[in-house]
């Protein structure tokens, strides 16, 4: 038997078994042209949802892998977008990942995930791995980058997305928001509902080090006195939070209120209040950021801070999207805050 009858050799059932399958050939299983079966795998949101059914199908019966080079080279596409994160430890960014994978996903085009532990040097090695791959575009979580990682970025000349921030000098486009003004918010709240011993506990965190000099600007602004700080290693865990609380109340044992930089320390500083016989917000009130799906049911419901993780990935994804098709965005998008009032203030 030749090497092609090989190929072709039809399973007792009629499905096809095919060595080496080739585009043609998924087009032949699928009954359609293989320029349909190259839209269907590229562009499914051009096609007939019956059409990429028919060519998935195809696909996994002939087993055909798609030669992500040979595309890349021919249609200067490469259908790989890199997410760049500084940890899957805390959930306050899976909804920006699950949003931008889900809509690159419909457009068409592959996630790769990377994290960089909140290290600036590993961000870099990062990325020149990723540029050697010719991603379509890059998406960064915040804007601080070495100036080996902005230099890469800049000569890729690839569409580059910064998100969960907002800066005047970004490195292509940014979508986020700014946390000095979630800083000053803050102060703003506390002082409103009148507390003036004020702790903040904090990992160490780049972003949330900005959130903590707003606070503290913001503070000042007001004529109050500075908040008291705890700087804890990461990553911002529930027992984190109640190690954070016992260094804060040795230091400063007549706090009236702890700002965490995450829900998750929050919770941990809630649960160690209630072992400590503290009443929340009476004796200590309590304040997140992130409004993770948990921060309701705390007891009592946590305040926090509503970040739209959610619409920072679709919006970042769609950026990249835009540019790759030679559409005109905007350099910085402001996705905005909101301060969520519960029981814990």
């Amino acid at each position: 038997m030749d090497k092609t009858a090989l190929r072709m050799l039809r399973t007792p059932s009629g499905d096809v078994a095919v060595s080496g399958a080739t585009l043609a050939d998924v087009a032949k299983v699928a009954g359609v042209s293989p320029i349909t079966v190259s839209r269907a795998l590229n562009q499914p949101h051009l096609v007939r949802p019956n059409t990429v059914a028919k060519v998935q199908a195809a696909v996994q019966q002939t087993g055909y892998v798609k030669n992500m080079t040979a595309g890349a080279l021919a249609g200067s596409r490469s259908r790989l977008v890199s997410l760049v994160l500084p940890t899957i430890a805390t959930p306050i960014f899976a909804d920006m990942v699950q949003a931008a994978s889900d809509h690159l996903t419909a457009a068409g085009y592959q996630v790769m995930l990377g994290l960089s532990s909140y290290e600036a040097w590993r961000e870099e090695v990062l990325v020149e791995t990723i540029l050697n791959r010719r991603p379509d575009g890059v998406i960064l979580t915040g804007s601080l980058h070495t100036d080996g990682t902005r230099r890469r970025l800049q000569a890729a000349q690839v569409p580059v997305v910064e998100a969960w921030d907002l800066t005047p000098s970004p490195v292509d486009m940014m979508v986020g928001f700014s946390h000095e003004e979630v800083g000053h918010a803050i102060a703003l709240h506390l002082a409103a509902r009148g507390y003036r011993r004020i702790g903040i506990l904090a990992v160490q965190d780049p972003r949330a080090a900005r959130r903590t000099q707003g606070l503290q600007a913001g503070l000042a602004r007001l004529g109050m006195a500075a908040a008291t700080e705890q700087l804890m290693p990461l990553p911002s865990t529930f027992g984190t939070g109640r190690d954070g609380m016992r260094h804060l109340l040795a230091q400063c044992p007549d706090l009236d209120v702890i700002v965490c930089s995450s829900d998750t320390l929050a919770h941990g500083v809630l649960t160690e209040a209630i072992s400590r016989k503290l009443e929340v917000p009476g004796r200590l009130a309590v304040l997140g950021f992130g409004d993770l799906n948990f921060a309701t049911h705390t007891y009592p419901p946590l305040s926090t801070v509503r970040v739209d993780g959610a619409n920072i990935g679709r919006l970042a994804a769609q950026a990249i999207l835009d540019r790759v098709d030679g559409k005109e965005v905007p350099t910085l998008t402001d996705t905005g805050f909101q301060l969520i009032q519960r029981g814990s203030t």
